[in-house]
């Protein structure tokens, strides 16, 4: 079986104000030192946290999307669309659709922590577009029983996130069995993040933290996997453009 694991000490340190907001990157620049490299239209995921509270500063970002998931606790977001802070709650999501340019910050209160994902819609169309930002709700996302586990959808052809990256899709998995097997797709990747439990995957055994991808596989088995909890991201083995991480690399 085609699985690659990076538990999180092979995963790229990070950290802001002193590290008073900490990070780990299972897909990092390579100057962060991580082991695993952009691919597919996948080119950072960062999970930060900050037990005391920091703000990160306003920055630019053009023709990417970037996209943050509220794990824990609260985080306020700004950026020159808005004009303001808005807050997100533990389970909201939001999306920038940085286009031609925008700039934004981040505060993450105390207890917080955040996944902050970018993605590569095709730079050759997206940087003359303009830029645009939308914030969703925890109870808009869709939860689905589909017996062994339950299914939250925060993306699949667009909806609910709407998004300009193509064939994208972002799931949560949380296990109700000892054991259920997840149906895969032979052309797509599977970048996993384990976000509670310790699922047993190919005859190891994760830990919170840690991030692995399946790549050509039909199905993927997990075992003890009892009230574990799986953040997914479904991409495209091939992708037609020349990517963020090819232009930069």
């Amino acid at each position: 079986m085609a699985i690659e694991i990076y538990t999180k000490e092979e995963q790229a340190d990070g950290q802001f104000n002193g590290g008073a907001i900490l990070e780990k990157k299972p897909i990092g620049f390579p100057q962060d030192g991580g082991t695993l490299r952009p691919y597919s239209n996948l080119f950072y995921w960062a999970h930060a946290w900050s037990d005391q509270g920091s703000t990160i500063g306003e920055h630019p970002h053009q023709g990417f999307e970037i996209m943050s998931f509220v794990l824990t606790g609260k985080i306020e977001h700004y950026d020159s669309k808005l004009n303001g802070w808005k807050t997100l709650h533990a389970g909201d999501a939001q999306i920038i659709r940085a286009g031609n340019g925008i700039t934004h910050a981040e505060r993450l209160h105390a207890g917080s922590s955040i996944f902050q994902i970018w993605v590569d819609p095709d730079l050759s169309r997206t940087l003359s577009v303009p830029a645009s930002y939308d914030d969703y709700p925890a109870q808009g996302f869709p939860v689905l029983d589909e017996g062994e586990y339950d299914l939250t959808i925060f993306t699949e052809n667009r909806l609910p996130m709407d998004m300009v990256t193509e064939d994208l899709s972002i799931f949560k998995v949380t296990g109700k069995q000892g054991q259920f097997t997840l149906l895969l797709e032979m052309d797509m990747i599977y970048s996993v993040f384990v976000l509670e439990g310790s699922p047993g995957i190919g005859g190891q055994t994760l830990s919170e933290g840690d991030f692995y991808k399946v790549d050509g596989e039909e199905e993927l088995d997990l075992a003890s996997a009892l009230g574990a909890e799986i953040f997914m991201i479904k991409s495209p083995a091939s992708i037609p453009y020349k990517t963020y991480g090819e232009r930069y690399r």
